[in-house]
C-alpha cells in the first residue's frame, strides 16, 4: 500500500546548508525527500561553494522537488541560511521554512507530526534534537534567556559554580520526555520551523555573521519583537556531528574561535541588556584561561580573542573571512 501524504494546509519548505560534507548530505537529502510524503513541499540545498564533489552529486539528482542553490563563494552557515531562506520565499512563497545543517535531518514522522496540527500558535517551533545514538544533543537544546526571567540568573550562576552552566537555562531531559509544548527564547538552526510571520516581523538571519550564533541572535530577536517560540518534544531530529577536541575546549581549525567569541558577545549584548559589561568581563577572563588548551598556538589564540572582543563590542561583522584566516595562520600578516 502506497503511503499517502497527510492533508496539508501549511506549505513547508526545507532549507539545508552544506559545505564539503558530501557523506553527510547523502544521508540528509534522501531523508528529506522521503519526508515529501509527510507534507514537505520542497527541499532546497544551499551549496556553499563545496569542493569535495558535492556539486557533481547534487547535479546528478533529478528529483523535481529538490532545488539546488549553488553559491560562488563560501559565506558560512549564516550566509547560506540567509540566501536559502530568501530564495525559498521568493520562489515558493511558503508558510513555513524548516532549516538544518547538512549533518542533521528529521527522524521519520517528524514532518508529519509538525503538519498534524495548526502551528499558528507560535511564530517558530523548535524540534527535539538527538545524537544518532539517542542521547539528547546538548548543543541544540532550546534555551530560556536568564536575564528575561525572574530568578533564572541566580539559578544559572549556581549551575555555573557546579560546572553545569548550561543546565541553568537550557531545557532538560524531563522537557524532552514530556508531551507539553514549552515556550523558549531561542532555538538552533537544526530543526527550527520558521513562519512567514516571523520573517515579516524580524526579517532574515544575518548572513554577515558567517558561522556561530546566527540562530540564537535570530530567535532572541524574534522573541524580543514579541514573537512566540515553542518547543515540541514530539518533533524529533538527529544531529550527526563531530565534537570539538579536548573536551569541547579547543577549536579546530583555530579560525573558528574568532567567530565563536565575536558572535557570542553580540548574543550577550542582546540577552543581557544593561548587564552586558559585567558579562563581558566574566567571559573575557574565562576565554583567556582557555589558552592552556592551545599549546603551540597560544599567541594566535590570544590574538583572535582580542580581535573578537574588539569586533564583538563594536558589533562589527564586515571582516573578510580571508582576513580571519590570516590571523589564525602560523605566519599571519
Amino acid at each position: 500500500m502506497v503511503r499517502q501524504p497527510p492533508p496539508v494546509s501549511q506549505k513547508l519548505v526545507a532549507v539545508v546548508v552544506t559545505y564539503n560534507r558530501l557523506a553527510q548530505l547523502q544521508v540528509t537529502v534522501p531523508r528529506l525527500l522521503a519526508a515529501l510524503a509527510e507534507g514537505l513541499d520542497r527541499v532546497i540545498v544551499v551549496d556553499n561553494a563545496s569542493t569535495d564533489g558535492t556539486a557533481d552529486w547534487l547535479a546528478a539528482q533529478d528529483h523535481p522537488r529538490l532545488i539546488v542553490l549553488r553559491c560562488s563563494v563560501n559565506s558560512g552557515g549564516a550566509g547560506g541560511f540567509e540566501q536559502g531562506m530568501r530564495f525559498a520565499v521568493a520562489q515558493f512563497d511558503p508558510d513555513w521554512i524548516l532549516v538544518m545543517d547538512d549533518d542533521a535531518r528529521p527522524l521519520v514522522g517528524a514532518v508529519e507530526t509538525f503538519q498534524s496540527v495548526d502551528r499558528n500558535a507560535a511564530m517558530a517551533w523548535a524540534a527535539a534534537v538527538y545524537h544518532t545514538d539517542g542521547r539528547i544533543c546538548d548543543m541544540n537544546r532550546p534555551t530560556l534567556n536568564p536575564f528575561w526571567h525572574r530568578g533564572m540568573v541566580l539559578r544559572t550562576l549556581t549551575a555555573v559554580l557546579r560546572g553545569q552552566g548550561r543546565d541553568g537555562f537550557h531545557l532538560n531531559a524531563a522537557d524532552y520526555a514530556g508531551t507539553d509544548y514549552r515556550p523558549v527564547d531561542s532555538g538552533s538552526f537544526v530543526g527550527l520551523f520558521i513562519s512567514r510571520r516571523a520573517i515579516n516581523t524580524v526579517g532574515y538571519p544575518d548572513g554577515s555573521l558567517f558561522i556561530y550564533g546566527d540562530d540564537v541572535l535570530y530567535s532572541l530577536g524574534l522573541r524580543q519583537a514579541g514573537g512566540q517560540i515553542l518547543f515540541d518534544p514530539a518533533i524529533r531530529f538527529e544531529h550527526d556531528f563531530t565534537t570539538l577536541s579536548v573536551g569541547d575546549q579547543r577549536f579546530r581549525p583555530l579560525w573558528k574561535a574568532y567567530y565563536h567569541f565575536r558572535n557570542l558577545l553580540m548574543v550577550y549584548r542582546l540577552a543581557a541588556g544593561r548587564w552586558f559589561w559585567l558579562v563581558l568581563l566574566l567571559m573575557v577572563v574565562k576565554w583567556v584561561l582557555k589558552v592552556r588548551f592551545y599549546s603551540g598556538e597560544r599567541a594566535r589564540y590570544l590574538l583572535l580573542i582580542g580581535r573578537a572582543i574588539r569586533d564583538g563590542v563594536m558589533q562589527r561583522t564586515d571582516v573578510a573571512h580571508d582576513r580571519v584566516l590570516k590571523w589564525a595562520a602560523p605566519r599571519w600578516r
